[in-house]
């Protein structure tokens, strides 16, 4: 497993690559990493301040590999910088820093038909989401959706302390706009499942709703629109697993989380299955 490369290897040969990924089979679990991608359409990317690099530092890299060994998993490999499919349609976009971390991303402002296609991106996101969760909600009745991320812990610079472990728990499980008491065996199951696991040759931190609430968009629309049977939990890994700085990743580590998500999938199958 290699960092990720600079800007030509998501742009030119792989003009064409799909919006997402999907994998689908038999089982009420399904992972997302709807942060995974790197790729930004021509006309988008060239009106953008921020270098590759700079970009890359706010998205989640490995974050598909991390879930890719569930049956079911979704994988977004366009930018959050192009749109932003963990916000509300009307804050996809960043156009003010107060909305991508104090970062300029526009050297020039998105032309309207760009902005456009953008939203149309989120709009077909959802719109694919709903009908692949219908189906799962079809076949197996409740469902359990991990939706994963990562999130920096070194934003003062490479050499500077991180943030107190405190505030940023290796392993952060949003629950926010979920019915807690309808799905708390679940949540529980999936915090023990967690620290239990070595991962790197260690246990890992693993706490509820401390450095991120849960409160993404993805989250609340499952919650929304499937609210008797979907179980959507937002599961965040500091970037422990790579130089936030560099984009290495610590294959050993990515693999230790990848083992770790594929065997948390029978564990909330029975989970499930005694809810019956």
């Amino acid at each position: 497993m290699a960092a990720r490369q600079s800007d030509g290897e998501y742009h030119g040969n792989n003009e064409n690559k799909g919006f997402w990924s999907i994998d689908f089979g038999n089982s009420p679990v399904i992972g997302t990493a709807i942060h995974d991608g790197h790729f930004i359409r021509p006309a988008v990317v060239s009106r953008m301040a921020l270098s590759p690099e700079q970009r890359l530092r706010e998205e989640d890299p490995f974050t598909g590999e991390m879930i890719a060994g569930l049956t079911n998993r979704i994988v977004v490999h366009h930018s959050r910088f192009e749109a932003d499919l963990n916000r509300a349609a009307d804050q996809a976009i960043y156009l003010k820093p107060e909305q991508s971390w104090g970062l300029e991303v526009w050297k020039q402002a998105p032309p309207k038909e760009a902005t456009r296609q953008s939203l149309d991106f989120h709009a077909d996101y959802y719109a694919m989401l709903e009908t692949v969760l219908s189906t799962i909600e079809r076949r197996h009745g409740a469902f359990v959706v991990l939706d994963v991320h990562s999130y920096n812990h070194r934003r003062q610079g490479a050499a500077e302390p991180p943030t107190v472990q405190a505030e940023a728990p290796d392993i952060n499980i949003g629950t926010f706009s979920m019915d807690r008491g309808r799905w708390s065996d679940v949540v529980s199951a999936v915090g023990r499942h967690l620290a239990s696991a070595t991962i790197g040759g260690r246990r890992l931190d693993v706490r509820e709703n401390v450095a991120f609430q849960g409160k993404g968009e993805q989250t609340r629309f499952i919650h929304e629109r499937f609210a008797e049977n979907g179980c959507a939990i937002a599961v965040e890994f500091k970037k422990f697993f790579m130089d936030e700085w560099t984009g290495k990743p610590d294959a050993r580590v990515v693999s230790d989380i990848r083992a770790t998500i594929a065997a948390l999938q029978p564990v909330l199958e029975e989970c499930l299955r005694s809810r019956r």
